[in-house]
């Protein structure tokens, strides 16, 4: 077992590549008769545990120069300043993302739940089988501990999805929060801090993100937006990671998904012992992939771009 054998030595776990099963035929090789239930019980005692790999190493998908690494903890402290600034001030901040797709139909979802029976589900996840895919944007409200999951429809039409996870669909889950919800929270608020990943429908690089928000929220509702992006490959520090998605992905471990309404059932009894609530709404407005704002509109964008990584922090206002 030595050369099998490796382990924390700050903690004292260690662990083994080889099975209970390898190990006790080893062991009875040498004369020692023992089953691998009890081989498990024994590694359990020497404080052997189970492991897997563990996504430690921040590396943000490539090797960075000291500069490059420099400017990421700079946007960490960034971002940490303005959230608990904005915070103090009661200017109301929130997180965006969206979670990871889900097909909707009989098709195994992974982890465990207590079942007489096992539910019996396809044995092949092919999109051809699904009634389509929900495509879940979510608010994160810190402030209340609140989420609000916009869940959109992407259904299958035999040839490929009818609807995208696109900017458009983005800000106008965002402006459905502010009215149904952020307008009463913060009555007198004439700012809102975003902080949302570097890519997909929020990201920093599209325009038409940029010029939803301006004539959704600025325009329309009088607000100040401003915007901090997380440095490409951190997402996993964006608040609504760990405090929304993992919970949500818990509740519905093991469950089939198969129907959308099946999907905001469990979403809206996502709870916590530390207050988190969801709330969850089905759009049916279908998304086209690749609408592009035209020059004209570009040139009407207010944006002010921050001192600091200009590219990942800006501040959008009204043109009125």
């Amino acid at each position: 077992m030595v050369y099998e054998t490796a382990g924390d030595p700050m903690s004292e776990l260690k662990w083994t590549r080889k099975t209970t099963e390898k190990i006790s035929e080893e062991l009875s090789t040498n004369g020692i008769t023992v089953s691998k239930t009890t081989v498990g019980k024994l590694l359990k005692k020497m404080r052997f545990s189970l492991k897997t790999n563990a996504k430690k190493i921040s590396n943000g998908g490539k090797s960075k120069s000291q500069q490059e690494q420099k400017e990421r903890d700079q946007q960490f402290q960034y971002i940490k300043q303005h959230r608990a600034q904005c915070l103090k001030e009661w200017i109301p901040v929130i997180s965006v993302d969206t979670k990871k797709k889900e097909l909707i139909g009989n098709f195994k979802n992974p982890g465990t739940r207590y079942r007489k029976e096992a539910d019996l589900t396809n044995d092949h996840d092919f999109q051809s089988y699904a009634e389509g895919k929900a495509m879940p944007f979510s608010i994160y409200d810190e402030q209340f501990n609140e989420g609000y999951v916009y869940v959109g429809q992407q259904l299958w039409n035999g040839k490929k999805f009818t609807s995208a996870d696109t900017p458009e669909f983005a800000v106008e889950s965002i402006e459905k929060w502010w009215k149904t919800q952020g307008v009463n929270r913060y009555p007198d608020a004439k700012k809102l801090l975003i902080v949302a990943d570097a890519g997909g429908s929020n990201g920093y690089r599209p325009y038409m993100w940029k010029f939803k928000l301006q004539e959704l929220l600025c325009e329309k509702h009088a607000l100040t937006v401003t915007v901090c992006h997380y440095p490409p490959g951190a997402s996993k520090w964006n608040p609504i990671e760990h405090r929304l998605f993992s919970e949500i992905s818990k509740n519905w471990r093991g469950v089939p998904l198969k129907s959308f309404e099946t999907v905001l059932n469990y979403i809206d009894s996502t709870k916590t012992k530390t207050g988190l609530s969801v709330t969850s709404e089905l759009v049916t407005k279908q998304y086209e992939k690749g609408v592009k704002v035209s020059k004209s509109e570009i040139k009407k964008l207010r944006i002010q771009a921050h001192n600091i990584m200009p590219k990942l922090n800006y501040t959008i206002s009204s043109t009125n």
